[in-house]
């Protein structure tokens, strides 16, 4: 466009009424919009094979799903619990960008250490894959690498287990700095266990005496594909580990900024897609992305707010929870989950839709009481708010109102019981401590403005001399206000 068309744009722009350029802006897509539109297009695109032509080299193995067979274990609880959990491991496999073409689940009391399932169900299984056309098994559980191995040996495909899974949704919605460090972190700590026995191609290496391993020419010293990879690895972490450590003295100078303003924080946390970022926009209007999909949201997004009778705290959207969350993940993401211990309030967000919501809060109070014993502290108070009451039904929240009594019950999406979780935050959130009675000149206005931005006014009266007021403020705000308090106040005050 030249010069001149866009003078001509820019014109007719200024041109259009007031209530028209309103509309106009009105339409615009929001910034969660605009990152759920790239990432649809962004999708793993369908029909491209995936079959690797040596499926031992390390190199090759980039989680390209496409067509995938789940498999799992049943060895504690119900059978209804057990399908469950394939369930949501069919979901993260679809968030992955897979198809799901079956599920088998086997019956047992611990999962075979050799193969994870028994030899007559890996029969099975292959015979599934054949029939199917699959190119990826995942497995419903952590895989050690001999299992890893062995199941890729007798099936001659991939086989992902659910952390590497997990890690590669990760890998895909990062999208800030610290994000892809951390995920890339996570996933070169899951790597490292299991480089070793990957078929023989990480053995180049001949060694041994002469006639053997390939005789004359193929000994000496030198380093096996094994050590140059886990060589490379550990000087990868060590980077990483110091980069995410400059990362996170960033993040706490932005929260000692917060905590020495005395502003409170609230932390939204709860299962993924239970309506966290949902929530988020509905009383902050922060616009940020909001998608139905497991693990939509990894960087923590802080957005401030006020209450209704006027004080300021910020809030602030962290990365979901999901039943067996792999350790690496804990360990990488833990500046992320540090703005939830730090938190003045919990803000649990449970999914009222969701079959089993009672497993949802026991998986997420299980991820933060293993934050608060790494911490050795105790966790923020924590207030249950049942999400997507508009896409539940009554008797399934009339149970959980029976197994969450204190809980509020809204929809982010309807804005139902929204103003009323309002209310119940600023109950909730401390209050300031010192209770002053001060006159403050109408010269010093910018006093006035901080206390009510900063505490609590209780009562206020403009008079001939300045601003009256009675408040409450945190303690570096009382200081400011020491030179005005009227001499009721003084005298209310207990001699030193």
């Amino acid at each position: 466009m030249s010069n001149r068309n866009r003078g001509d744009v820019l014109t007719s722009q200024a041109d259009l009424p007031a209530d028209t350029l309103d509309e106009v802006f009105d339409d615009a897509p929001s910034t969660g919009e605009l990152e759920l539109e790239d990432r649809a297009s962004l999708r793993r695109v369908a029909g491209l094979s995936t079959e690797l032509s040596d499926i031992t080299e390390v190199e090759n193995r980039q989680l390209r799903l496409e067509r995938v067979v789940l498999v799992g274990v049943w060895t504690e609880g119900t059978a209804a619990q057990s399908e469950a959990s394939l369930e949501e491991l069919a979901r993260l496999a679809e968030t992955a960008g897979s198809t799901v073409l079956e599920g088998l689940v086997q019956r047992r009391n611990r999962p075979d250490p050799a193969t994870y399932v028994g030899s007559g169900k890996v029969r099975e299984l292959a015979d599934v894959v054949v029939a199917t056309g699959a190119d990826t098994v995942i497995c419903d559980g952590e895989l050690s690498p001999g299992q890893l191995r062995q199941l890729e040996d007798k099936l001659n495909i991939k086989v992902v287990d659910r952390t590497a899974l997990i890690l590669d949704i990760f890998a895909q919605h990062a999208r800030s700095k610290e994000g892809k460090a951390q995920v890339e972190l996570a996933q070169l700590q899951y790597l490292i266990p299991r480089l070793r026995g990957w078929g023989d191609t990480l053995s180049r290496q001949a060694g041994g005496r002469a006639g053997s391993n390939g005789g004359v020419g193929l000994r000496g010293p030198g380093e096996t594909k094994l050590e140059i990879d886990r060589r490379r690895i550990s000087k990868r972490v060590a980077k990483l580990r110091r980069e995410i450590s400059a990362m996170d003295t960033i993040r706490e100078t932005k929260r000692g900024r917060r905590m020495a303003n005395d502003v409170p924080s609230v932390a939204i946390v709860g299962y993924t897609n239970a309506g966290k970022s949902s929530l988020l926009n509905a009383v902050t209007d922060a616009g940020v992305l909001v998608e139905d999909a497991l693990f939509a949201t990894l960087d923590p997004t802080t957005r401030r707010s006020v209450t209704p009778d006027g004080r300021a705290y910020t809030l602030t959207d962290t990365v979901g929870f999901v039943r067996h969350l792999p350790h690496q993940l804990v360990d990488a993401f833990r500046s992320t989950l540090d703005e939830a211990a730090d938190a003045d309030l919990l803000l649990h967000v449970v999914d009222g839709s969701d079959p089993a919501p009672e497993e949802q809060v026991q998986a997420v109070r299980t991820v933060l009481a293993e934050i608060g014993s790494k911490r050795s502290e105790s966790l923020p108070p924590e207030l249950i708010v049942i999400n997507k009451a508009d896409a539940a039904d009554a008797v399934s929240l009339a149970r959980l109102r029976h197994l969450l009594p204190d809980a509020h019950v809204v929809s982010a999406r309807t804005q139902e019981g929204v103003e009323k979780l309002v209310a119940a935050i600023a109950d909730r959130l401390p209050r300031p401590e010192t209770l002053v009675d001060v006159l403050v000149p109408y010269a010093r206005g910018e006093l006035v403005a901080r206390t009510h931005s900063e505490g609590e006014v209780l009562t206020e009266d403009h008079t001939a001399d300045g601003t009256r007021m009675c408040a409450r403020v945190h303690a570096d705000l009382a200081g400011a206000l020491e030179p005005y308090r009227t001499a009721a106040d003084s005298a209310a005050e207990p001699a030193s």
